[in-house]
């Protein structure tokens, strides 16, 4: 088997791990990456440790169902109890870097006044030194801008913290991945090495490209062991479907949630990808189903349904450039994505609003994202505009239409869109569900759930289609596919708010003979 030539199974799951978590991106960039680990998932461990019958019976509970609890059972106690000690001994200056922040933070609360900020500079925590600047906003509101760059040249970014689980599909959802470490199992490849390793381009490369086991042997620095399991996860032949590309006109297709994938003989654009590995299921698109090549990776935001780590590392050698929104630069809840990626060894394009990015037979024009991250100061985030085969389309990801005179400037400088993909999510998580980590100032449980990540409610999708004038008209799905749990976690029916908002929006579109449809699963536009 060492010489023949083989491929990497479909069912093969990649999981991304950092200090044993599943990484996205508030785990990956340092320093929000610090304040997950001491704020989160440090409290999290100790308190499993002392209540580990709680957590499994509330991991169980569907009502509970995307809470932070850990569903480990307890006869694992030990090693989790293990993980905590390591993570306390070995990453103790990240953890304390956390604490000068929250520190920080507290300092110009309490004296920053109106005046001279200068003396202020040697109050600061040590471990700040040299990594932040104080600086008041035009309302004589302080505040620290971190100096990113400079972070990933530290100490406080550490590959070593880095590691990969390979594993099968099984159909059973997996942990929730904001909450649950990922132990060592009998049945899980463990390649502990960092995600910009050579070798993972290697394995993936072999979704496409036939490859040996000596090779991948060698490139991923196997023992006898890990070799072995690794056989297992080969196969002597491609699973690739032959209609992944196209010969004429254009082609959309749907891969779920907000994945789409966009298509020309000459060219492939891919939005989000957060795509399944079951090749099995017939109901929805897979790995299987991509282009060999992709001209353009578009991400609209870093929230971890968006910016997934898990599909991308799998993508990294057949991608031309990964397009992302450009953030504020050193705001706490506004990490770099382009930072981030570029030291993942992904080659990225940083764009800000109507900058525009070609590619064979067409553009992309980045284009304003309205709303849906709890009213925080976030500038990392964009939809697009798409441009090929005589098609212009509107990649709406999870802006609101809060307010829809944004979307008439849109359509001022692009034109009328052919088709609108929009988010609908209207009554999304609150603020503490994903920014806890990163707030240095508790707030209420009513403040909390009144800032939400939510999309567009019916009128709010209604007035963007207004002021767009798009042609049709398609919703995402919101989680709604059972293969996404483990990272949306959400429960509907049909008597749930958000579908109801939908089926109103459905029905105003038909009112006005808009093409329109809620997506699920798989769906496909040629033209």
């Amino acid at each position: 088997m060492a010489e023949e030539q083989l491929f990497l199974k479909s069912k093969v799951i990649v999981e991304p791990l950092q200090d044993r978590f599943f990484t996205w991106p508030h785990t990956l960039a340092p320093i929000q990456s610090a304040m997950n680990l001491a704020f989160l998932q440090v409290p999290l461990l100790e308190s499993y440790l002392q209540s580990p019958q709680v957590h499994v019976a509330a991991s169980n509970n569907p009502d509970l169902r995307g809470g932070y609890f850990i569903n480990i059972p307890e006869s694992r106690v030990d090693e989790v109890r293990d993980l905590l000690a390591a993570i306390k001994r070995d990453r103790a200056h990240i953890l304390r870097f956390a604490e000068a922040i929250a520190e920080g933070q507290e300092l110009l609360r309490a004296n920053a006044t109106g005046f001279d900020l200068t003396p202020l500079y040697p109050k600061l925590p040590k471990e700040l030194g040299g990594l932040v600047e104080l600086a008041y906003d035009t309302d004589n509101q302080a505040q620290m801008r971190f100096m990113e760059p400079l972070v990933y040249t530290s100490d406080l970014y550490q590959e070593s913290r880095q590691s990969v689980q390979l594993s099968f599909e099984t159909g059973i959802e997996r942990p929730f991945i904001l909450s649950t470490p990922r132990l060592t199992s009998p049945d899980v490849l463990e390649l502990d090495i960092p995600f910009r390793h050579p070798g993972l381009g290697e394995l993936f490369k072999a979704r496409v490209q036939g490859t040996t086991l000596a090779h991948l042997r060698e490139a991923l620095e196997l023992d006898d062991a890990q070799a072995k399991q690794l056989a297992g996860m080969l196969s002597d032949r491609p699973s690739l479907n032959p209609d992944r590309h196209i010969d004429a006109g254009g082609r959309i297709r749907y891969f779920g949630h907000a994945c789409l994938v966009l298509q020309t003989p000459q060219a492939a654009i891919v939005t989000d990808p957060f795509i399944s590995a079951d090749s099995t299921a017939g109901d929805r698109y897979t790995l299987d189903d991509l282009p060999d090549y992709i001209d353009l990776v578009l991400i609209t935001h870093g929230h971890q349904d968006h910016i997934v780590l898990e599909t991308l590392l799998q993508l990294r050698n057949r991608v031309g450039a990964i397009v992302v929104p450009r953030s504020s630069r050193g705001n706490l809840v506004d990490p770099s994505m382009a930072l981030m990626l570029k030291h993942q060894g992904f080659p990225v394009i940083e764009v800000d609003d109507f900058d525009e990015v070609e590619f064979p037979g067409g553009k992309v024009t980045a284009t304003p994202f309205l709303g849906e991250h709890c009213d925080l100061d976030i500038r990392g985030k964009s939809t697009f505009w798409a441009e090929l085969a005589g098609k212009k389309i509107f990649i709406g990801a999870d802006s609101s239409g809060i307010d829809p005179a944004l979307y008439r400037y849109v359509k001022q400088h692009l034109g009328t869109a052919d088709i609108a993909f929009l988010g609908m999510e209207c009554d999304g998580a609150p603020l503490t569900w994903l920014y806890q980590a990163l707030l240095t100032v508790p707030v209420t449980k009513k403040m909390s759930d009144s800032r939400k990540l939510s999309g567009s409610n019916a009128e709010q999708a209604a007035a963007i289609m207004t002021e767009l004038g798009a042609g049709e008209a398609y919703v995402y799905a919101m989680g709604e596919e059972p293969w996404l749990g483990h990272v949306m976690a959400t429960t509907y029916n049909e008597d749930t708010y958000q579908i109801k908002q939908i089926e109103e929006f459905m029905t105003w579109c038909k009112e006005r003979g808009i093409p329109a449809g809620h997506l699920y699963g798989q769906q496909e536009w040629r033209w």
